[in-house]
C-alpha cells in the first residue's frame, strides 16, 4: 500500500518518522479523513478550510503545501492504490515536526511533518439497517474540542469503555447535555424536532453534521442547534450519530435502554438516504 511522508510516496510499511517528532512526543498536530468516493473528494472545501483552521489555531505553518498539492497527493493514493472506482477514505495528518523535545514552539520553527494514506471504506450495511447500541460518558476533553487535534486519548478511553460494555459508541455528557460522541456527532429528534449541540469549542465542526443539517433544511425538517440535556433523554424519539466514516448511525438503545421505538426512526432513514444521494450511492 503507497502512502505520502515529506514530499515522497512510499510502501506504507517502509514509511517512518523521527523518534523526536512533535506528533510522536506530545500529539502535536492536526488532522482530516476525507471520503473519497469512485475518484471524487466528497466535500473537499469544508474538509480543506478545516485543517486550515486547525493549523491557525496550533500555530503550525505548512503553507508550502497548498489544496491543490493535497488534492493531487488524495487522487495519486487513490489512483495508485487501487481505488479508482470504489469507496476509499483518506487520512491527512500534519504534525509540527521534529525537534529536540520541549514543550515550547521550536525556535526556529522546524519543517512539519505531512502524512497521508490511503484506505478502502465499506458501508456496514447491517447496522444501518438494525441500529446499534449507545452509552453515556462524562466528556472531561478539554475545550478546544473545535480543532482536529491527533491528540486523541479521552476519545480513545472512552470509545474503549464503549467497546468494553458491548456498546457501538460512547455518548458525552458535558455540563448537563450531549455534545458529541467519542468519534461522531450527535443529533436527536424530540417532538420532531431535529437538535444537535450548537457549534463552539466544545465540538468538533463536523462536515458530515454540516451537510446534514443543510439537507435537512432542504426537507424541510424542523431543526434547531439547540444542546440535548440530561433530562431530556428519555423524550428522545430518535438519535444518531454521523460522520465521514459513520454516514448516519441510528443509535437505538441508550445505557440499556430503548431510543423511542427502539428502531431505525423517520428521520435518520430520510437523512441517511439523502446523505447517499449525496455521496453518490444507494443505501441497500
Amino acid at each position: 500500500m503507497l502512502a505520502y511522508l515529506d514530499g515522497q510516496y512510499v510502501q506504507k510499511e517502509e514509511a517512518k518518522v523521527s523518534v523526536d517528532d512533535r506528533g510522536f512526543l506530545f500529539g502535536d498536530g492536526v488532522y482530516e479523513v476525507t471520503r473519497v468516493m469512485r475518484g471524487k473528494i466528497f466535500e473537499e472545501e469544508g474538509h480543506w478550510e478545516r485543517l486550515q483552521s486547525g493549523l491557525r489555531d496550533t500555530r503550525i505553518d505548512a503553507s508550502h503545501v497548498d489544496q491543490g498539492q493535497i488534492r493531487e497527493i488524495y487522487q495519486h493514493l487513490i489512483q495508485q492504490n487501487g481505488f479508482a472506482d470504489k469507496d476509499a477514505t483518506v487520512y491527512l495528518q500534519v504534525t509540527r515536526g521534529c525537534a529536540p523535545r520541549a514543550h515550547y514552539f521550536p525556535k526556529p520553527p522546524c519543517a512539519p511533518t505531512v502524512y497521508a494514506f490511503a484506505a478502502g471504506f465499506t458501508i456496514p450495511t447491517q447496522l444501518r439497517h438494525s441500529g446499534v447500541e449507545a452509552i453515556t460518558h462524562p466528556d472531561i476533553r478539554w475545550a478546544r474540542c473545535d480543532i482536529k487535534s491527533i491528540n486523541l486519548l479521552p476519545n480513545v478511553v472512552a470509545k474503549q469503555h464503549a467497546v468494553e460494555v458491548g456498546a457501538w459508541e460512547s455518548v458525552l455528557i458535558r455540563d448537563g447535555a450531549i455534545t458529541e460522541g467519542s468519534s461522531t456527532n450527535i443529533f436527536g429528534v424530540i417532538d420532531g424536532e431535529l437538535r444537535t449541540y450548537p457549534k463552539s469549542n466544545y465540538i468538533l465542526p463536523g462536515i458530515t453534521r454540516d451537510v446534514l443539517i443543510g439537507i435537512a433544511r432542504d426537507e424541510g425538517i424542523p431543526f434547531r442547534d439547540r444542546p440535548i440535556f440530561w433530562e431530556e433523554i428519555p423524550r428522545l424519539e430518535e438519535l444518531f450519530a454521523t460522520g465521514t466514516t459513520t454516514d448516519v448511525q441510528a443509535l437505538v438503545k441508550l445505557d440499556g435502554k430503548p431510543v423511542g421505538d427502539g428502531v431505525v426512526g423517520p428521520v435518520t432513514l430520510k437523512l441517511l438516504n439523502a446523505l447517499m444521494e449525496r455521496l453518490g450511492t444507494t443505501f441497500p
